[in-house]
């Protein structure tokens, strides 16, 4: 089966571009919008629309396989390449992807992916999301061409041992952490809430008592609505750095603040994700590091989730190489060509340490069908609900796919 056609088209993401970095500096609210200047290079505000770009390959037996190009909420923070604006990138691929993807023959996700994913344009790389978008689309046309699931693709080329079954759901609930947390118990979500703890003052507060009462509340939500006796959910909650800024990066007075929180959060599994952000690769990993050994040395059952600086497959790599957290979150659209992403997975679970199939709210209802597929495919501890932090929308869409494939898979036998 040959690619017969390339087509682009410019769509809207589930989601925003946030400026993280005037976000933290304290940037004001009004409504949806955020007030004040943006300051990281490309954004012209500090909220804006997210943009994608659908890549449609028109196969010569007239199937059409297709996948988004995305980039994350938070776009040229944290080492990530710019922000990915659709009219910038469309000519991109048009003039310099899809001559070389016409005519190609689909024999192998993995060796096309790995080709277009390592191509170079004036020198460089292409752009994370056009890398993304691209090989999502191939891992498409493939199935395609085999009449398969994704997911049996992924599972065959990179000979996977564990069985294809169904991930833990992780919903994610933005600012409106309370509401959308009992949409979450409602329907019985896997791992909740995401919280969105991205401000000291604001939300984490200066000593973390905000978030202290958070979990306490969340705890008892839990526990007064849970619609049957054994729910049980993991509590992950991010706080994009905010607990190393509230107490100077100090491991020990961070270890201290965490035991706290377990307790608290008892008898719910707590995961921490980012609780530092120290500005530079090396230093996160170090800092992460040494807080991950201290939380394990006082058997603090609370897992630290690596997200923050930890971009690329070689990152994922470092991080799990160090016991630089007990979870990685493979942030897929972040590491561009999602063949990475199975790579990162895939090597996670090898090295013992707990592989998130994560991403972005700013994604698309797609991408989010594509990797579900992966994180299905590689036995992830859990995968992203997205796009969006409406909670409803992200779970029916990922949760929807887990069935579909499932069911397909068992129809064949």
């Amino acid at each position: 089966m040959k690619i017969k056609k390339v087509l682009c088209s410019p769509g809207l993401t589930g989601f925003y571009f946030d400026d993280q970095k005037a976000i933290k500096q304290g940037a004001g609210h009004d409504g949806l919008f955020y007030v004040g200047d943006a300051v990281t290079p490309g954004f012209t505000s500090i909220r804006q629309a997210g943009e994608s770009i659908s890549v449609q390959l028109i196969l010569e037996d007239g199937q059409v396989a297709f996948g988004d190009c995305a980039a994350v909420q938070y776009s040229g923070a944290g080492g990530r390449d710019p922000l990915f604006l659709a009219e910038d990138f469309i000519p991109v691929i048009e003039n310099e992807i899809a001559p070389k993807l016409e005519g190609r023959e689909l024999t192998s996700f993995k060796e096309l992916a790995e080709e277009f994913d390592h191509f170079q344009h004036d020198g460089k790389r292409l752009h994370t999301a056009i890398r993304y978008g691209i090989t999502q689309a191939i891992l498409d046309a493939v199935a395609k061409s085999k009449h398969i699931t994704m997911a049996e693709v992924i599972h065959d080329e990179y000979k996977v041992s564990t069985p294809i079954e169904r991930v833990a759901i992780f919903t994610q609930s933005g600012d409106d952490r309370y509401d959308n947390a009992d949409k979450m118990i409602i329907k019985g979500a896997d791992v909740l809430p995401h919280g969105l703890f991205n401000n000291v003052e604001e939300k984490l507060g200066k000593n973390g008592e905000k978030l202290k009462d958070y979990v306490a509340w969340l705890r008892d939500r839990i526990n007064k609505y849970k619609t049957y006796e054994d729910y049980k959910p993991v509590l992950h909650i991010d706080v994009y750095g905010t607990i190393g800024e509230a107490f100077d990066n100090d491991t020990m007075k961070m270890a201290d603040y965490l035991e706290e929180l377990e307790e608290i959060a008892a008898p719910y599994h707590l995961r921490i994700e980012g609780p530092m952000d120290v500005g530079e690769r090396q230093a996160q990993l170090e800092a992460m590091a040494a807080l991950t050994k201290e939380i394990n040395k006082r058997n603090i059952n609370v897992e630290l989730v690596a997200d923050e600086w930890c971009n690329t497959f070689e990152d994922v790599k470092d991080f799990v190489d160090n016991g630089a957290g007990h979870m990685i979150q493979v942030k897929t659209p972040d590491l561009g060509g999602i063949n990475n992403a199975v790579e990162a997975i895939l090597y996670c679970k090898d090295n013992n340490v707990g592989a998130y199939c994560g991403g972005t709210c700013n994604e698309t209802n797609r991408s989010a069908e594509i990797l579900t597929n992966i994180g299905m495919a590689c036995g992830a501890k859990q995968v992203l609900a997205k796009p969006g932090m409406g909670v409803d929308e992200g779970l029916m869409i990922v949760n929807n796919e887990m069935n579909r494939v499932l069911a397909r898979i068992k129809y064949r036998g």
